[in-house]
Formats: structure tokens, sequence, C-alpha cells
């Protein structure tokens, strides 16, 4: 840790006496001892979510940005200063505008006034890691430029280092320190961080949630202009619409503001459950309203450097957890969190059921409308945390954007009922899971594949009966051996080696693929040898 830094970390820790955030009662005695000394210095008059918010703000950018991650983490920190990290504004001075153009040039080799038929050298925006300008082409598209801050990769890297170093001392001192994991929280923010610094990648996610909403009255995702696009800068379509939290404007023009609030929703589950690949940025400052059409609203969004998809099998088990929770089949809750390994498989699961229903029943006693589709995920990760449910990125980045997205609805529609819009989706996405259409399409994605593989079959046959040939003296031998057992006895002494040398042909026709390539004939030697091994 660089030593000036260090001493930065250490006065602004001081100043705002960061060690109250520690209860005295949950301090350990040597770290009571430690703290002894502070007792001279005066005690806060703000409160603890409020020395924590400036304290970030003080420190700089980067920890700001952190300071955002957590505000989404309502699993790990208390509601009082969730809502004073929620406050946390990611605006800094921009950068000089020479530097700005110095890099575009660089980037793009050429001049700034060959590139654009106007480039407007005051930034629209300035942020902790980027800035951007408008311009116009010379084809006349009106574009903005998005130019992340000289050397600023060297800044995040060594904030990042500092913020290892730091989340494994709360590791290690904190009595709550293991519950609340710093050290997966910080890598989680690495990998978020480090995805803002591409935009290329940037510019990718763009026009893949470009494409999925291709037409779309939902959704609407500015062009990106690849010509002008490198690593450390990213040409977009400027696009024209109304912040999705002035209201006000929204009012005057009448928007529908209850489907506007309906669409967030549908939005959400239709990148998250048919498309797959979600906007895992979506808070206000990133989303804006189409001034077309306020009786059927569109939203627009920008900022798509962090993104997120789930497995197949996450898909699955999310859909079916939901769905099982607002139906208050907290067994099935259970068994699936087992069944996906999202806990361990030795949880009892009597146990987690009934942790369960113990957070979720206060819950569901409101009107649905009343409920928190977010909170009600966030409690149930919470309860299987406790089980120790390891951290789940994926799902962190899903309940972060929930989080914003059902924030967002009911900032624009009190009313919203979330799980009324929610249900049909995910029952509907159930039934086409295994609709004959989808089946099929499976067999058209993945046949060829299979078709591929399908020559090769005589040869793994042959070779498994190679290896099965060559493994015959030793079960010659096994058998002399087990010929002065009882009957009985040596019957099933030689099913079972008959079975430990099917499951070796099994394993030789699978190789090297394992299950993936393993063919039909694999699946009946490793069923025939289950048998034989299992058999009394």
């Amino acid at each position: 840790m660089p030593v000036a830094r260090s001493f930065t970390i250490a006065r602004v820790f001081l100043r705002y006496r960061l060690d109250s955030l520690v209860p005295a009662g949950r301090r350990p005695l040597w770290l009571r001892g430690l703290m002894l000394p502070l007792k001279i210095l005066p005690q806060p008059k703000a409160g603890r979510g409020e020395r924590l918010r400036r304290a970030l703000e003080e420190l700089g950018p980067i920890f700001v940005k952190f300071g955002q991650l957590l505000s989404t983490r309502p699993d790990l920190l208390p509601p009082d200063m969730v809502e004073e990290l929620d406050r946390l504004q990611d605006n800094v001075p921009p950068f000089p505008s020479d530097d700005c153009i110095a890099l575009i040039e660089d980037a793009l080799a050429a001049p700034v006034d060959e590139l654009f038929a106007g480039f407007d050298r005051e930034p629209l925006a300035s942020a902790s890691v980027a800035q951007v300008h408008t311009a116009r082409l010379h084809t006349g598209e009106s574009v903005v430029v998005k130019v992340l801050r000289p050397g600023i990769d060297k800044v995040i890297e060594q904030d990042l280092r500092l913020l290892q170093v730091l989340a494994r001392w709360v590791a290690r001192l904190v009595p709550d320190g293991p519950r609340l994991r710093p050290v997966e929280v910080v890598e989680d923010y690495r990998h978020t961080i480090e995805g803002e610094l591409d935009l290329v990648r940037e510019g990718a996610n763009a026009s893949q949630l470009r494409r999925n909403f291709a037409n779309s009255p939902l959704l609407y995702i500015p062009e990106v202009y690849w010509d002008f696009t490198r690593e450390n800068v990213l040409v977009l379509e400027r696009i024209d619409g109304i912040p999705v939290t002035d209201l006000a404007q929204l009012r005057a023009q009448d928007t529908d503001m209850k489907r506007l609030a309906e669409r967030g929703v549908e939005i959400f589950f239709k990148q998250v459950f048919q498309h797959n690949f979600f906007h895992a940025d979506m808070h206000p400052g990133n989303i804006f309203v189409s001034r077309r059409h306020p009786q059927r609203p569109q939203y627009i969004a920008v900022d798509t450097a962090i993104v997120g998809s789930l497995s197949r099998e996450d898909q699955y088990y999310l859909a079916r957890n939901l769905l099982a929770m607002f139906r208050r089949d907290y067994r099935m809750v259970a068994e699936l969190h087992v069944q996906s390994g999202w806990v361990r498989a030795d949880t009892p699961v009597n146990t987690f059921e009934a942790a369960i229903r113990a957070v979720c029943e206060p819950i569901f006693e409101k009107p649905l409308g009343e409920i928190s589709f977010a909170r009600v995920l966030i409690s149930l990760f919470q309860t299987a945390r406790r089980f120790d449910m390891a951290v789940q990125p994926q799902l962190v980045l899903l309940q972060k954007t929930l989080l914003n997205i059902e924030g967002l609805g009911r900032q624009l529609y009190p009313q919203l009922d979330l799980w009324k819009t929610a249900h049909p989706f995910l029952e509907g996405w159930m039934r086409d899971r295994i609709h004959p259409k989808t089946i099929f399409g499976e067999i058209q994605r993945y046949g060829p594949e299979w078709l591929e593989k399908f020559p090769h079959l005589p040869q793994l046959v042959y070779s498994s009966l190679e290896q099965s040939r060559e493994l015959g003296p030793q079960l010659e031998h096994i058998g002399e051996q087990l010929a002065v057992s009882h009957r009985r006895g040596r019957r099933q002494y030689l099913r079972r080696a008959a079975g430990v040398a099917l499951v070796a042909g099994t394993a030789a026709v699978a190789a090297p693929g394992w299950l993936a390539q393993l063919p039909p004939i694999g699946w009946i030697m490793g069923i025939a040898a289950l048998a034989l091994l299992l058999w009394p």
C-alpha cells in the first residue's frame, strides 16, 4: 500500500470516526485496546451513514463508485447506511479539453476537425472514469463522444489494491467480517470497474442490446459508430429523451405513468429470461423516456458497460424459485436451492424451509401490490447465506438490477403491482421452456454438432472393447480369488467386478469430453454398470 495514500485513508478514517461503525459490544478485547486512544477525539455528530458517505466522497472517485456498489447490497449493510450511500454522486470536475482532444486524435489517428463536422469542446457530462462531449459527423448525425480519463487505469489499479488490503483487514479484524465477505465484494467490484475501462466492450454490449430490442416499442438503445470507436473512445448516437426522474416533464407531456412503470418491469424480465442478457446498471441516471408516443412510452438506456447473464440452470431455478415463493411453497424453495447448488448439498431441507417461512410469511401478509419483489429476493438470499450460500456474482448483478427497476417503477407509479406484471411472464416462460417448438429449436441448434460426432462412434466403441479386453486377465484373477466364497457372494462379487469393467469401458467411450460427448452406448454401459454395482 503506497505510504502517502495510507496516510490519506488514515486521516479520513479518523476525521469521520469510521471506527464507530463497529459497535462497541462487537469489538474483541484487543481491538478495544487498540482504539482506546481514539476516545480523546470528539464524538461525531453526524449519523454513521452520512459519515461513511462523506468519507468515500473525500477519498475519491473509485471509492465513490465502490460506495455506489455497496448501496445496492442491503443484504450486507443496514438501511440507514444504504440510504446515505444512495446519495453518492459520480460527478467530478472534467479534465482539460485539450487533453481529451489529444486522446481522441491519438486513438483515431486523425485531427478532430477531420473526424467530425463539429465538436463541442465543453463536456456534456463528466464522471470518475470518463467524460462525454457532443459532436456532429460529416454525414449529419448528432453523436456523443465518450473518452476515458487519461491514466485512469493506473489510478483504479492502485485503489483496487488498497480496497483489497482493507477488505482483508475487515475480514480478519471485524467480528462480522466473515459474514460480510468483504474480499468477495471487492473482487466483484474489480470485475465491474474493469469492464468500464474497455469502451469497445461497452459498444459491443450496446450493439447486442440494440439487436435484442430491434423495432421494440419497449426499449431503444443508441447506435454505435464503430468506425470511430476504440478501447478508450466510444462514439454513440445522441438521443433526445426526458430523464426518467423528471416527473414534471413526463406529466407535462401526458405520459401514461402506469404503462411506463409496467413496461420497465417487462423489459427486465425480457432481458433476464427471454434474451438472457441484461443491462445491469439501470440506475435512473442511465434511463430516459422518449418524447414520442407518451401514451405508449418507450425507454431509452445508455451506459451499457455492465451487463449480466445467467446459465440456463440458474434461469430455470430462479424462475421456479420466484413462482414457488409467491405460492408460499417454501418446501419447493428450499429444495430448489439445494438442487441448484446455491447452498450445500447436505443442507437440512426441513430447517432451511422453516427459516424461509419465518422470513417470508410476515411479508406476504401484505397485499401483493405493497410487497417489494426485490426485498423478498434479498431476504431469501440473506436466509440462504446463513446456510452457507456462496456469493453468486450473477445473482448479485440481477438483484441490483431488480432493485433499480422496482424502485424506479414505484417512483413513477406508486401503485405498481410488480408481481401482477411478472407472474404471467414467468408462467409463460416456464411453459415455453418445455414446448415442442423449443425442443425442436434446441435440436436444430445442436444437431449439427451431434451429427459431426456420430461418425466417431464406431471407433469409440472399438476402443471401449479393447480396453475391456485388456481388463480380462485382471477380472480372471478376481474370479479366482472369489471362487472360495459362498455361491451367492461369488455371484455378487462377479457382478460388481463386471460393473467395474463397464465403468472403465464407459469412461473410455466418454473420453475426452466426458458426459458432454457421451454417446448412447456409453449411457447404456454406465446404467448397466450402476445396476450391477447396486444389485444386492
